[in-house]
């Protein structure tokens, strides 16, 4: 076993060029010699050392537009020799190959470049062969080679080059990484290709971090990511750490917001909204999220999907709030949030997963993410079934409505006036119990309110109870056994009722 491993010659070839010149400068100081590819070759040369190309050394250009450029004994013999092995050394000797001491290798962005919208095409040419090839097999041979992945490693890295060698442990360590590494690779990659009736599928994270503790003190916890988009992805600009439960409900929160087109705020208290709203601008929006339910919005966690500007920071900012999630803050905003050192904000990528995990015991379930953009349900393809047409004013109601279910537990009844929740009922054992619980919310307002609920009324009670509060519309998907009855209740009261076929459960 080799304990210190003296470094002196490094194989560099990176797409993430961050902090490369501190490793590259510690590298050339002492004296090692660098062999690289393409645009990294190009800018050790730029920093002014030297540097051989890996076409130089094996004697093959670079082919089949980069495909084929480090796949050769040279590069692989060099890596994968066991130092310890005279027969190995003694092969290396008679083909005239040289082992090498450092990789410093990124595997091609695949993962960023379809997180970006790219084409099948492009999205291909980012699947990286020779990349695993030989970080696996530096891995593999650790007891002989260093391997370094990420620009995150180069530090501990760097702390151990102080003597110009690199000790068994932090070898060990960076081999255990790589195997992570290229596992979550595989799983990115073979999940892009997903097809449904695939036996067998292998989900993996990248680590994050630690969290303080889980849902309650006793329960440890980790944050890992899956996606190059979302919450466990997402960049944050302040605050204290994030909790356990902090993620789950900014998870919620952006939840709520992401599939309406106007400026929109959603207020989330355990995972659900004490109020949406949408309004012309952002500011508007979450003043009339907050009078939702005032009381409820202390201590909460909320999310925009438009930028959050001055106006918003300046009415949030005397309020105590957990976190806040949104596309992106203004300059004004983040001065004026910057005297609440503990106020989490995130800033997150808009683009949307199109599939989701529950985990079980014993295993999990896949399914796509319910999306109202992906479902085409629309107000156009409703069905009119009691009622007049509803007006304008009702239908964008309506509408909102039907968009903010998706993000209330079931069984999940939301009323709506004027783009803005007046009353929420969500995860109750029956549905006049959640329809209850909406009214009772909204209180005095509810009066004049249009009404969605995410699944059918199994009966007209529900229904009644709303007519009763002075609901004037209500939308529901439909598809009771007692359907016939509950339009019936709508009808004789003469209010407008809509079926959408398309139910929005959240469990």
């Amino acid at each position: 076993m080799i304990s210190k491993l003296t470094i002196k010659r490094a194989l560099i070839s990176v797409s993430d060029k961050a902090d490369l010149e501190k490793l590259v400068t510690r590298l050339a100081e002492l004296g090692v010699e660098l062999i690289s590819t393409g645009n990294t070759a190009k800018m050790i040369r730029e920093l002014g050392y030297p540097v051989t190309e890996v076409s130089e050394l094996t004697q093959v250009p670079e082919m089949l537009d980069g495909r084929v450029k480090t796949l050769h004994p040279k590069i692989h013999a060099g890596i994968l020799a066991d130092k310890s092995n005279p027969k190995h050394l003694a092969q290396l000797a008679e083909f005239g190959i040289a082992t090498f001491d450092l990789v410093v290798i990124n595997l091609y962005p695949f993962e960023q470049t379809v997180a970006k919208g790219a084409d099948f095409a492009t999205s291909i040419e980012n699947i990286d062969i020779g990349g695993p090839a030989m970080v696996r097999g530096a891995a593999k041979n650790f007891a002989s080679i260093a391997v370094v992945t990420n620009p995150k490693q180069y530090q501990f890295v760097l702390e151990d080059l102080v003597d110009g060698a690199i000790d068994y442990e932090t070898r060990l360590r960076l081999a255990k990484e790589v195997f992570a590494h290229t596992a979550n690779y595989d799983q990115t990659v073979a999940s892009w290709f997903v097809n449904p009736d695939q036996e067998q599928l292998f989900v993996s994270g990248v680590k994050v971090q630690d969290l303080r503790y889980g849902e309650n003190p006793q329960q440890k916890a980790t944050l890992y990511r899956t996606s190059a988009v979302g919450i466990a992805a997402a960049k944050q600009l302040q605050g204290k750490e994030l909790s356990f439960n902090n993620f789950v409900d900014a998870d919620a929160a952006w939840r709520a917001v992401n599939d309406h087109l106007l400026p929109t705020v959603a207020i989330i208290k355990h995972t659900n909204p004490s109020g949406i709203a949408s309004a012309n601008s952002i500011y508007e929006a979450y003043k009339k999220a907050h009078e939702c339910d005032p009381v409820s919005a202390f201590g909460s966690v909320i999310a925009s999907n438009f930028e959050i500007d001055e106006s918003f920071a300046t009415a949030n900012v005397d309020i105590f709030t957990e976190v806040i999630v949104s596309p992106k803050f203004s300059k004004e905003a983040l001065n004026i949030f910057s005297t609440k050192k503990n106020l989490r904000l995130l800033q997150v990528d808009s683009s949307a997963e199109q599939s989701e995990f529950k985990f079980i015991t014993g295993g999990f379930l896949k399914q796509e993410t319910d999306s109202y953009h992906n479902l085409g349900d629309q107000p156009e393809n409703w069905k009119l079934v009691s009622g007049e047409v509803a007006t304008d004013e009702q239908l964008q109601d309506l509408s909102f409505a039907w968009r903010c279910v998706r993000a209330v537990k079931s069984n999940a009844i939301v009323l709506a006036r004027g783009l803005s929740t007046v009353g929420i009922g969500m995860g109750q054992v029956n549905r006049v119990d959640s329809v209850r619980l909406a009214v009772s919310r909204a209180g005095n307002r509810v009066t004049g309110t249009v009404a969605a609920s995410d699944a059918f009324f199994p009966f007209e009670d529900g229904v009644k109870e709303l007519i009763a509060a002075g609901v004037k519309a209500i939308v529901q998907p439909g598809g009771s056994v007692r359907d016939a009855e509950v339009i019936e209740a709508a009808q004789q009261a003469g209010i407008t009722m809509y079926l959408t076929g398309v139910r929005h459960f959240w469990h």
